[in-house]
């Protein structure tokens, strides 16, 4: 549970039937720092055992010459996790028996553990100290504490629990502090994760060299890539491997799990063509960090949580997909589907009933539109409209006010009742309940040329409403601020959030209805 590495990014889909959009996503936001030992696993020689190129190191003979998979290192810092788990149990059980015995520390234990693994307190980062923990350790000992006399002990002297606080603290710190060093130490003693540092700005090769002489802080930089520079050679954490368009295959054919972007310039962000090479990095599975000046605007503007020789550190955002809670959005979307059809079921058949009496035969409309990672997929609605033909279906604009659309079609559309068939879509996969809107093939490449981050909104699945529709951007309301705020829903994406979003769709829904499409 302590030791899971953050996951591996996924390749570049294929070109099949489906296959709209092939384009990475465009644009790039800043998430929070960590880093250090969990990003260096398994950093020795990954494919060597494959490509048969190199003997990894790793692969030692143990005792009496009975081969070792790994290193005394590389178990210690494995261990890390472990240790600091393990100290932070004893730490609360010592306090907690002092409390109520038994049973408040069969209780306590457990509850300190995961608050603090919530917290990201196994994961070290890259100069990590038991002062920077003790806060954080403070709320989950103490919550962890309190909850166990609850369970185990409630009558015990309120008195009593700061006292014990104030001992898992003691304890707890001091175990850490042995942790570290043991992280420290096995970090100095270890190959330590190899990192790539994008451009050969000054401070870069300031970065890179420290880090040479630093191994404690887990990263070992094997060379550089540059704007419109040829290979050089050098010494090896100096060395240029490329050009920035070269970065994939730099990447993979040093086995680099680490990638360095500083950041300078008032503009406070990278280039366009560094950007290209840290996603290029990113799909393969690199962390990517940006080390920005200190001092500097960009320090000012990003949300640093940790340091590199004294230079402030921010990670790239991951793919929302790659999150750890994303699974539970597909586990939500499905109980959500299923409820809501079951709900609204009697709505269902009312609204088939009003539009086949409307219009006749067809009540549900089937229309190709474009779905996460571009795969197209068909949707349903209830049929408002019957286009002339299947061009006037795939490039025709919805527009308010059309004399074709009836009453009832009116109706539907103004409260959005035509779009209750799509969690039919949610059940199939094709579609989230919360998302940006899906657009027909025609009008994404249309406006993925008007607006150039338009294709970005595709990381994540299209929802039946999204952050754009709660802000009341719907109908004819202009594409470039939907765009921005699709972006926005993908690169800041959180459970919690799809349910702001759920909550502000009930109200516009009691609210009344709309004005235009959607």
């Amino acid at each position: 549970m302590f030791s899971a590495p953050y996951p591996k990014a996924p390749g570049r889909m294929g070109t099949g039937r489906n296959r709209f959009l092939a384009d990475p996503p465009d644009g790039w936001s800043l998430g929070r720092a960590k880093g250090g030992m969990f990003h260096s696993r398994g950093q020795r020689s990954i494919s060597a055992a494959v490509a048969g190129a190199t003997v990894n190191p790793a692969v030692r003979a143990g005792p009496a010459g009975v081969p070792r998979d790994e290193p005394r290192p590389a178990v210690l810092l494995r261990a890390v996790p472990h240790l600091l788990a393990g100290s932070d149990a004893v730490a609360v059980a010592v306090a907690a028996g002092a409390l109520g015995g038994y049973g408040v520390a069969a209780a306590a234990v457990p509850v300190l553990l995961l608050l603090c693994a919530a917290r990201g307190q196994y994961r070290p980062g890259f100069s990590p100290s038991a002062l920077d923990d003790l806060p954080g350790l403070a709320g989950c000992g103490l919550a962890a504490l309190f909850l166990g006399v609850l369970a185990g002990a409630p009558s015990t002297p309120a008195p009593a629990l700061p006292a014990a606080g104030l001992a898992f603290l003691v304890l707890a710190c001091g175990g850490r502090t042995a942790g570290y060093a043991v992280l420290r130490a096995g970090r100095r003693r270890e190959e330590s994760g190899r990192a790539l540092v994008v451009g050969t700005s000054p401070a870069g090769r300031r970065i890179a060299r420290g880090l040479a002489a630093h191994p404690e802080y887990g990263l070992r930089p094997v060379g550089f890539v540059a704007d419109r520079e040829a290979p050089r050679a050098g010494p090896e954490d100096e060395r240029v491997l490329g050009g920035l368009d070269a970065a994939a295959e730099v990447v993979s054919a040093h086995e680099v799990r680490t990638m360095i972007v500083p950041v300078a310039g008032a503009a406070g962000a990278p280039g366009a063509r560094a950007m290209a090479a840290a996603r290029a990095g990113q799909r393969l599975g690199c962390d990517v960090l940006f080390v920005p000046e200190p001092g500097g605007p960009a320090a000012a503007l990003l949300r640093v949580e940790d340091h590199i020789l004294g230079f402030p550190v921010a990670r790239m955002r991951r793919d929302p997909r790659e999150r750890p809670s994303w699974p539970v959005k597909r586990v939500a979307d499905v109980a959500v589907a299923a409820l809501g059809l079951v709900v609204a079921l009697p709505v269902l058949a009312a609204c088939a009933l009003a539009v086949r009496r409307d219009g006749g035969r067809g009540v549900l409309f089937r229309q190709v539109r474009v779905g996460a990672r571009g795969t197209c997929f068909e949707l349903l609605k209830f049929r408002t409209f019957t286009p002339a033909d299947e061009h006037e279906s795939a490039t025709r604009w919805s527009v308010a006010g059309d004399e074709r659309v009836g009453r009832v079609a009116r109706f539907l559309r103004r409260t959005s009742l035509d779009d209750l068939p799509q969690l039919w879509n949610v059940l199939r996969g094709d579609m989230s309940v919360v998302g940006p809107r899906p657009e027909r093939p025609y009008f994404v490449d249309r406006f993925a040329r008007a607006f150039p981050h338009y294709r970005s909104r595709h990381r994540v699945p299209v929802g039946i409403t999204g952050w754009a529709q709660v802000h009341g951007l719907r109908g004819d309301s202009s594409i470039g601020d939907r765009a921005r705020f699709d972006n926005h829903y993908a690169d800041t994406w959180s459970l919690w959030g799809d349910v702001k979003i759920l909550l502000r769709t009930a109200g516009a829904v009691l609210r009344g209805p709309r004005p235009g499409g959607g």
